[in-house]
């Protein structure tokens, strides 16, 4: 169907629906038009299962049908996690108190109990009343603002539970292996950056998706976190490839320490959020995906180091996709696997135990018990392990019972289930891989390691060292070993192999690490006094030809995999952008300025051109365009007035004899002319820091300025004169705006307020002639904007 084909759609379903999503009658419904929630089968099915406590099915029942309460969650790493939950607390929910929407109470926020450092909050208000109503447009505009600057993510609550219950350290390496859209995996960002201090934890997180498009959405998700340690792949979970790893001159295989198995689901426990469930319910979803679930389940434990930790969770309340799948892989597994007692973990956390007793329903609503009873023509589509293991001896050491399955009447949350597996030993297909890592041979006798690639992007590796049957086939091979020796030697990731490329994916750009000896880095080592012990072999651009546009960097560890696996993997993204070109530069000494987005990974390494700066300050820059030097602090003035123009970086440290200011650290990347100083951050970032100075921003939506909205299309239209071409991320955005739109997901990208335009109303005072003289760094700071907007 085509996109006019889709609009027109979508038009005819708001006239049928009233308007606007249903009128007033929808509001606290989330904006849909009446429905008869009922699905006959769905009651028969669990009721019969038993799953719900004795007496407590009219909860159950009356809590699916009521409208999902939206949750958010600070980012718990960020410096500013106490300054956001303060500024909540004290400012946008005292402002719900007594507030009425549509007939309807608003209840104040709530922290969720069971959630480590009162970090995540719910609320009785459903996304469609946050959206839409007048009332709420401040606390809207603030939950956008900040979910794009990666300080709060807008996440179901049950969906916070399998990071949890990872136990993530900073040197752990993670597999997400069902990563899209990346709400789970922003978590594991959080915890691997759990120290402060350590700019490039050890460890790092890869996150997966099959579908390429869902790669994008996964990308915007992770950028917003400004780290180094992601890396986002595009793979069939269940066939994802062995990586290998360099370690001390040996080749060895990558097995994680961690690993979340969020896999694809009927998804009847969001019900609440996802009402079409409630028609399209029927027992064959579960029963056609039991066994894909199966499999990635099973990839994932073969790819799981010993004593490491899998994570296996889903949307969906069924047996058949839950304990089936579990007891399933304890028994091929002979022992390699159990199931971590978790009951300890998360208190105030209401759950259920596993089951031990399912059965299995047919379409048709007819019952089977046992394996036995499958008539010969399902035996294709019913397998043997849908069905309860019958060895009560077998069954009590499974464990099930240590399984949670969460339930929407206790907490009121979704419906979800999560079992915590360790791996004790290698699986028994397993057993010749070595319990450390297998040392490859010389060069000359180097195991090849093969790639079959398919539409769907998976692949099959062989690890074992092969004999070569003639002298062809052994010239080959060393021709592709120097070739793949010279590639690592000048720090290419790519291109990616020579592969028929999926329907609808990108080409992705390479992966080019900088030559130990690349010019580019000496101006730029000189220009910012880098430190000696500046890691200059992580950074790498996207580009093999022509100019070097940005730089980004990545940790050692992920370098580590990128230079041993670019035929393996098609990774979509990795790296943190930390210089970005600027036209003018190379006149002021370095052809770089320094990237907002990077600019606390640089930080530690920087020991030149850092001018701290006081609260008032802050301000000014954060509001004003290009102030002129004259309107800052007189020891401000004296700290730059002997500095060379140029990229600077503006370092804000809290001043403990004054409780009233903001109490955590800022740096900014700003820009030092001849007669002024400014600041490049994007919007959204700017907003975030005058809230948490008690700067008001907000700015109220006017629909019949149409000055306002023609300027604004003016802004972009010069906005998109600036680009000098289309890169990677410009792909990413255009597929990420596009895809929420087609999911009727809330665009991230909604318009909010513009840069504290209130504040810049009072004190904005520039001068024509400054902006000319600083023309360059204008027009640079548009380059900025447009870069950030597209992350």
């Amino acid at each position: 169907m085509g996109r006019r084909a889709r609009d027109r759609r979508r038009q005819r379903q708001r006239q049928e629906r009233g308007g606007d999503g249903g009128g007033e009658q929808a509001g606290w419904a989330g904006g849909y038009p009446e429905i008869v929630k009922e699905n006959e089968l769905f009651e028969r099915y669990y009721r019969e299962l038993g799953i719900v406590p004795h007496g407590e099915w009219g909860d159950f029942m009356a809590a699916l049908r009521e409208p999902l309460p939206a949750t958010l969650r600070i980012t718990g790493y960020r410096s500013h996690a106490r300054e956001i939950l303060h500024c909540l607390k004290e400012k946008y929910f005292k402002e719900l108190e007594d507030l009425e929407v549509d007939g309807q109470k608003v209840e104040i926020p709530q922290s969720l109990s069971w959630y480590p450092e009162e970090l995540a909050w719910h609320t009785n208000l459903s996304r469609k009343i946050l959206r839409k109503s007048p009332q709420l447009e401040k606390f809207h505009q603030f939950l956008v603002s900040e979910t794009e600057c990666g300080n709060i993510s807008r996440q179901e609550a049950v969906s916070m539970i399998p990071p949890l219950l990872l136990n993530v350290s900073p040197h752990h390496k993670i597999l997400d292996m069902c990563a899209a859209p990346g709400s789970k995996t922003a978590q594991l960002i959080e915890m691997l950056h759990a120290d402060m201090n350590d700019p490039f934890p050890k460890g790092f997180v890869i996150a997966n998706d099959v579908d390429n498009k869902r790669c994008y959405l996964l990308v915007h998700q992770a950028k917003r976190l400004n780290s180094p340690c992601i890396m986002v792949v595009n793979h069939d979970a269940s066939s994802i490839p062995n990586l290998q790893i360099d370690v001390d001159g040996r080749k060895e295989v990558l097995f994680y320490d961690r690993i979340l198995c969020d896999v694809p689901c009927s998804g009847d426990g969001t019900m609440r959020k996802n009402i079409d469930v409630w028609k399209k319910w029927t027992t064959q979803n579960s029963l056609q995906l039991h066994g894909l679930q199966l499999r990635i389940a099973t990839r994932g434990v073969e790819q799981l180091a010993e004593g490491g930790r899998m994570v296996y969770s889903t949307c969906s309340l069924n047996p058949i996709e839950n304990e089936a799948v579990i007891a399933s892989l304890l028994e091929k597994s002979q022992g390699a696997l159990e199931l971590a007692d978790v009951s300890s973990e998360l208190p105030g956390l209401k759950r259920m135990p596993g089951v031990t007793k399912w059965k299995v329903m047919l379409k048709d609503g007819q019952w089977l018990e046992e394996w036995k009873d499958v008539p010969s023509n399902r035996q294709t589509q019913i397998r043997p392990t849908m069905f309860p293991v019958k060895d009560e001896e077998k069954l009590k050491a499974m464990n099930l019972e240590r399984c949670l399955r969460i339930l929407p009447h206790h907490q009121n949350t979704g419906g979800f289930f999560v079992a915590v597996l360790i791996k004790k030993s290698p699986m028994p297909w397993n057993k010749r891989q070595p319990k450390v890592h297998q040392k490859l041979p010389e060069r000359t006798g180097d195991a090849e390691v093969t790639a079959a690639n398919s539409d769907n992007g998976s692949e099959r590796i062989t690890e074992e060292p092969t004999l070569d049957e003639n002298e062809e086939s052994k010239k080959k091979q060393e021709l592709q070993n120097s070739d793949t020796e010279q590639s690592k030697k000048e720090g290419v990731c790519g291109p990616p192999p020579s592969k028929k490329m999926k329907l609808f994916g990108f080409k992705e750009d390479p992966f080019v690490f900088l030559p130990e000896d690349d010019p580019l880095f000496l101006p730029i080592q000189k220009f910012y006094a880098l430190d000696p012990s500046f890691p200059k072999m992580n950074l790498l651009t996207r580009t093999q030809e022509g100019k070097k546009r940005q730089l980004y960097m990545v940790s050692k560890e992920l370098r580590n995999v990128l230079l041993n696996n670019s035929e393996k993997m098609k990774v979509i993204n990795t790296g943190i952008k930390v210089w970005s070109r600027n036209s003018d530069g190379e006149q002021f000494g370095c052809a770089f300025r320094l990237a907002q987005e990077g600019i606390y990974t640089l930080y530690p390494f920087i020991h030149a051109r850092i001018v701290n700066v006081c609260i008032e300050d802050v301000k000014i820059l954060l509001t004003q365009e290009n102030p002129f030097l004259s309107k800052f602090s007189s020891e401000t003035q004296k700290k730059v007035k002997d500095m060379a123009m140029g990229s600077i970086v503006l370092k804000y440290d809290p001043d403990p004899a004054k409780p009233d200011d903001l109490q955590c650290p800022i740096l900014l990347c700003g820009w030092q002319g001849k007669t002024s100083l400014r600041a490049f951050v994007p919007r959204n970032e700017r907003l975030h820091y005058l809230r948490m100075m008690g700067v008001e921003v907000f700015k109220a939506k006017r629909k019949d300025d149409e000055s306002e909205s023609k300027t604004e299309e003016e802004v972009q239209h010069r906005l998109a004169q600036t680009e000098e071409g289309m890169d990677v991320e410009d792909k990413e955005h255009d597929l990420v705006t596009k895809m929420e739109a087609e999911i009727g997901e809330e665009s991230s990208h909604s318009p909010v307020e513009n840069s504290a335009m209130e504040v810049e109303n009072k004190i904005e005072d520039l001068d024509q002639s400054g902006k000319n003289a600083n023309s360059h760094v204008i027009q640079e700071s548009k380059d900025t904007d447009r870069s950030n907007v597209k992350d």
